[in-house]
């Protein structure tokens, strides 16, 4: 039953093709007024154009990141002999600069969408009131396609007092202006570590409060203990500890957290600290848009279910990206637009393929990874494990990285690649030859051990993982 029943004498204007977010949703309009210029179209947002990746995502937090990293560098010149010294750091200059660029980028997007004239765009939100209508501000609009690129927002964990305290989140540190001294970020993920390590190599006091037993736990546990081990050069990181509690009193603020692990049961831990940087995960949108109004299921954490092809239970409405909750990932969303856009307006019936979905963690070691970790490959497969030190290469002797390594996992007799970790310097370049090998014909390792490795270079980390693989033998396997 809709929230807002449409009268008769109300007006509704009807479109061929309505998409909500600026993210890449619209590669799906783009492409569609550039092969279809006749089709009537609506675009619908509540943020600023160019979606999460571009506005308060990807593009400003890496942008905040690389000076960090340049700041690391600086301090380790002394191990090559070189006699370096760090003056200052301008923290108001990194932060204008980034909000200069992501700021420009979607004031050019918003009006690019204002002048279009094969297009309407509404910046408003969006809700569903009825079957493929939406109320948008004061407008009713309903679509005989319509692509849900609404993506997520992060995710207020409960927490005592948290309410009547201030709090950064992954967006609003977007905004700040001057460097807290103390900063206590809640979660222990990426958006944690990345944060977490921009923030203390600018010269803040960083504690991170993890309620997983270990860091960064959606990744290989041997990368997460590296990372987690490199970082705490840095900042306090505390795993297995939930926090229960926050207050402040005369602008200070105290974080209190419990141990969630039996090892310490009753332990709880209590600091004080200048700042708060929720970074507990992301959730749904679905609360804004409803769509369950026109039929759309949601899940029981709100995300919009989607079969194979991007289709929700309604036919003709998709949903991509993080509307879906699966993969919140910029390049998932793009490849996922371009499936949608196919079936929305091609011939035939594509399936979207999320077999090979990589990421990165812009720290220092970067992390990246693809495919399956060890454990859920040895479930279903017998399989063969590769492992290699990057100081073993050298490249990475030159370099003087210690610790870091390439981990891959093939499938025995078929040598199909399942899965690969890095962590190390350039990891996220470094994994794009792996992924791409698993997109190409059988997707197997082979081409690697064909193909010449420049010498000396960190890629030959990468080729010496796959020609030192060996049989599974559960010494890794820590999974719990």
């Amino acid at each position: 039953m809709c929230s807002f029943p449409i009268s008769k004498s109300m007006s509704v204007k009807n479109y061929d093709l309505i998409s909500i977010g600026t993210g890449s949703a619209m590669s799906v309009v783009s492409r569609a007024l550039k092969e279809k210029p006749d089709l009537s179209v609506a675009v619908i947002e509540n943020e600023a154009p160019g979606g999460i990746c571009l506005t308060r995502g990807c593009i400003p937090s890496k942008m905040l990141i690389y000076p960090a990293e340049v700041v690391e560098n600086i301090l380790k010149a002394k191990q090559f002999g070189i006699d370096t010294e760090i003056k200052d750091i301008d923290f108001t200059h990194i932060m204008n600069r980034m909000r200069e660029h992501t700021r420009g980028e979607s004031k050019k997007i918003e009006r690019n969408l204002k002048k279009t004239h094969a297009l309407d765009f509404y910046q408003e939100t969006a809700e569903f009131v009825e079957d493929y209508t939406l109320k948008v501000g004061n407008k009713t609009i309903k679509g005989e396609k319509i692509v849900l690129g609404c993506g997520s927002r992060p995710f207020i964990p409960s927490i005592e007092n948290l309410e009547s305290v201030d709090y950064l989140t992954s967006k609003s540190i977007l905004d700040l202006k001057e460097l807290p001294k103390k900063v206590t970020i809640i979660g222990g993920g990426y958006i944690a570590a990345e944060y977490g390590y921009f923030l203390a190599l600018m010269g803040a006091k960083v504690t991170i409060i993890g309620k997983n037993s270990r860091f960064v736990p959606s990744g290989e546990r041997e990368v997460s203990e590296v990372l987690e081990k490199k970082l705490t050069r840095f900042m306090d990181i505390y795993t297995g500890y939930e926090v229960v509690k926050v207050e402040e009193k005369k602008g200070k603020k105290r974080v209190i957290a419990k141990s969630v692990t039996d090892d310490h049961q009753n332990k709880k831990l209590s600091g004080k600290t200048e700042n708060i940087l929720l970074a507990a995960g992301r959730r749904s949108n679905s609360d804004l848009l409803k769509p369950e109004n026109s039929g759309i299921e949601l899940n029981d954490k709100g995300w919009i279910k989607v079969d194979k092809t991007l289709e929700t239970s309604k036919d003709h409405i998709w949903a991509l990206g993080d509307a879906t909750g699966k993969y919140m990932f910029k390049h998932v969303a793009n490849h996922e637009a371009e499936v949608v856009y196919h079936n929305a307006f091609g011939e035939g019936v594509r399936e979207v393929d999320h077999h090979a979905i990589p990421y990165a963690i812009y720290t220092n070691p970067q992390v990246a990874s693809v495919g399956l970790k060890e454990r859920e490959a040895a479930l279903d497969h017998d399989i063969l494990v590769g492992h290699y030190p990057f100081e073993r290469t050298a490249k990475g002797s030159a370099m003087g990285i210690k610790d870091c390594f390439v981990k891959v996992i093939i499938e025995q007799g078929s040598y199909k690649i399942l899965g690969a970790h890095i962590v190390g310097p350039h990891a996220s370049v470094l994994i794009q030859e792996v992924v791409n090998l698993m997109y190409t014909g059988d997707g197997t390792a082979v081409p690697i051990y064909r193909g010449m490795h420049i010498h000396p270079s960190l890629s030959e980390v990468v080729e010496r993982a796959f020609m030192n693989v060996h049989v599974h033998d559960h010494v890794h396997d820590h999974e719990h």
